[in-house]
C-alpha cells in the first residue's frame, strides 16, 4: 500500500475567492498571504516528521495551489517536481465574483451564505448559465476529480508517498465520494478545512480509503496558532 497526503493550499488573497481586491498587485491573482506560506511551511515540517521522502508530488495549475507545494517541497531536499494536473483546481462558481464585495468577504458568514446558496444551485442544476456558456458543469467537475486521484493512486505504488496540493472544495468532494456523502452535502466538509490542513489517504488494491482528514494541529498550537480558514 501507498500513501497520499493532500494538502489544502495555504491562506490566499482574496482575489483567490472571486473578490476583487489583492493584496498584492504584483503578485498572480489569488496567490499565498505571507501567512499562507507560512502555514504551507509548517505543513512541510510536520510531513517531513512523518515519512522519509516524497516519491511523487501533484498540484492543480492555481498560483494557490503550486505555491503551496512549493514550501511544502521546501522539506523534502530532491523530491521530484510536481506534475500540474488541471483535475485538482478548485470549482469556479459562474459570476459569483462580482457579486461578491470584499465587505461581504471580510464578513465570514455574509460570504458563506452566498457561497452556499450558488453552489446548491449549481450542484442541482438550477443555476441559469448564458446560452452558449462552456462553463464547468458539477458532473464535469466530478468526473475531473476522479480522474486526478487515480493518477495519485496510480503513483502510489507499495511504500510509496505522494504528496497533492488542492483546494477545499475538491478535496472535500473526494472525500464526500469516498465517505458516500450526497452531492448536496459535500460542501459541509469543505466549509471546515483549515488552511494548509493535511488529509491521508491509503491507496489499496482495492481503492483509496481515509485516514485522516483536516489535520491541522501543527497549525492551531504554535504561539497562539495561525490556523485560518480563508
Amino acid at each position: 500500500m501507498g500513501a497520499i497526503y493532500i494538502v489544502r493550499h495555504g491562506q490566499a488573497d482574496p482575489s483567490a475567492y472571486g473578490v476583487a481586491e489583492a493584496a498584492d498587485s504584483s503578485a498572480p491573482i489569488g496567490s499565498l498571504t505571507d501567512t499562507g506560506v507560512m502555514q504551507a511551511k509548517m505543513s512541510g515540517a510536520l510531513l517531513s516528521s512523518l515519512i522519509p521522502k516524497v516519491d511523487a508530488a501533484f498540484t492543480g495549475t492555481l498560483p494557490r495551489q503550486q505555491q503551496t507545494i512549493a514550501a511544502v517541497l521546501d522539506s523534502f531536499p530532491g523530491a521530484p517536481a510536481p506534475v500540474v494536473e488541471a483535475g485538482w483546481d478548485e470549482y469556479e462558481i459562474p459570476d459569483f465574483g462580482s457579486a461578491a464585495t470584499i465587505d461581504d468577504f471580510r464578513d465570514g458568514a455574509a460570504y458563506q451564505r452566498m457561497l452556499d446558496a450558488r453552489l446548491g444551485e449549481w450542484i442541482d442544476g438550477s443555476l441559469v448559465l448564458p446560452d452558449g456558456s462552456t462553463h464547468e458543469t458539477y458532473a464535469d467537475y466530478r468526473d475531473r476529480i476522479r480522474n486526478a486521484a487515480r493518477a495519485a493512486h496510480a503513483a502510489a505504488g507499495s511504500g510509496q508517498n505522494v504528496l497533492v496540493a488542492s483546494s477545499a472544495g475538491t478535496i472535500g468532494a473526494l472525500i464526500a465520494e469516498l465517505w458516500q456523502v450526497p452531492d448536496a452535502r459535500w460542501p459541509v466538509l469543505a466549509r471546515t478545512m483549515v488552511n494548509a490542513s493535511v488529509t491521508k489517504l491509503i491507496a489499496g488494491r482495492s481503492g483509496l480509503s481515509v485516514v485522516s482528514f483536516n489535520e491541522h494541529a501543527h497549525l492551531a498550537d504554535r504561539d497562539g496558532g495561525i490556523a485560518t480558514f480563508r
